[in-house]
């Protein structure tokens, strides 16, 4: 795992060349900017040649300045507050590229995390999932609505699962209160993390729970609680956070479990289907149900 961007360049100050020196300097005092630009523009900014840039981010230890350039912006994303990601969105396209742009980023996104993510992690997940005596979720802020449907979903397929929702830290805790090493906890975070998200995990670590951490970055802060690290690239610096693909590894473990519990849920589930018709839970797609 790659350290902190902050981190490396302290520790190789002393060895940057001039030029590489420039580099540094532009990147810690402007690294909003510097986290958005091209390896030319970057050069330029700080009075460099391209190739400058490319070596400093080799000298680094990353392979390449795209490399260089998203740990940046992992670095930068969690800092940004709302009125900075709408400037940052503002200068990187126009009003009429909106639609194209975040669609496009979303789509980016999810061919990562499929390249990216771990299928045997993935699957030790489920079964980590399966096997749990009580699965506990958590996601605050915009990742609640993540929470949320996960919840709804397992519920159908698993014995016992505990949705957190509350606000209160003391709450959280007295609703996790007997969780131990039988019991995971699905825990979201995305940028800008939240601390009430890094303190759950870090109280159902000290209890021994199984962690399943659905974030962005092995830089996140409840990455190093996690038995289980499924990570879903979120790159988009706008006003709204891109849930897109965590989304899509929550469908996939939920049909996942789905699957490989069938054979034991089919009577329940059956059951649950002949109790939303008895009641009409569900429209039978008869429009004259309105006439």
């Amino acid at each position: 795992m790659k350290s902190n961007v902050t981190t490396l360049i302290y520790e190789r100050m002393n060895s940057f060349s001039k030029g590489q020196r420039r580099i540094a300097d532009f990147i810690l005092e402007h690294s909003d900017e510097a986290a958005f630009m091209t390896a030319l523009k970057l050069g330029e900014q700080a009075g460099v040649s391209e190739s400058t840039v490319v070596r400093f981010a080799a000298e680094l230890g990353f392979d390449g300045y795209p490399e260089l350039q998203k740990a940046v912006q992992e670095m930068i994303r969690s800092k940004l507050n709302s009125i900075e990601r709408i400037e940052v969105t503002k200068s990187r396209m126009r009003d009429d590229e909106v639609l194209d742009n975040i669609l496009t980023y979303d789509m980016q996104n999810l061919r990562q995390t499929l390249d990216e993510l771990p299928r045997d992690t993935f699957y030790q997940a489920v079964d980590a999932l399966i096997h749990a005596r009580k699965v506990y979720i958590f996601g605050a802020g915009s990742c609640r609505a993540l929470a949320n449907f996960t919840a709804y979903y397992l519920k159908m397929l698993l014995g016992d699962i505990h949705l957190v929702y509350t606000s209160s830290e003391m709450e959280i805790l007295e609703e996790m209160f007997h969780i131990d090493e039988n019991d995971v906890l699905i825990g979201l975070s995305f940028p800008r993390y939240s601390s009430k998200a890094v303190k759950t995990m870090h109280f159902a670590h000290s209890r021994k729970a199984k962690i399943i951490a659905i974030t962005d970055s092995q830089l996140s802060p409840i990455a190093s609680y996690a038995d289980y690290l499924l990570l879903a690239h979120s790159d988009m610096a706008t006003i709204v956070d891109s849930l897109v693909a965590p989304l899509s590894i929550i469908n996939a473990l939920t049909v996942a479990v789905a699957v490989k519990t069938l054979d034991s849920n089919r009577d329940k589930l059956e059951e649950l289907e002949n109790l939303w018709d008895t009641y009409g839970i569900y429209m039978n797609g008869n429009a004259e149900a309105f006439s």
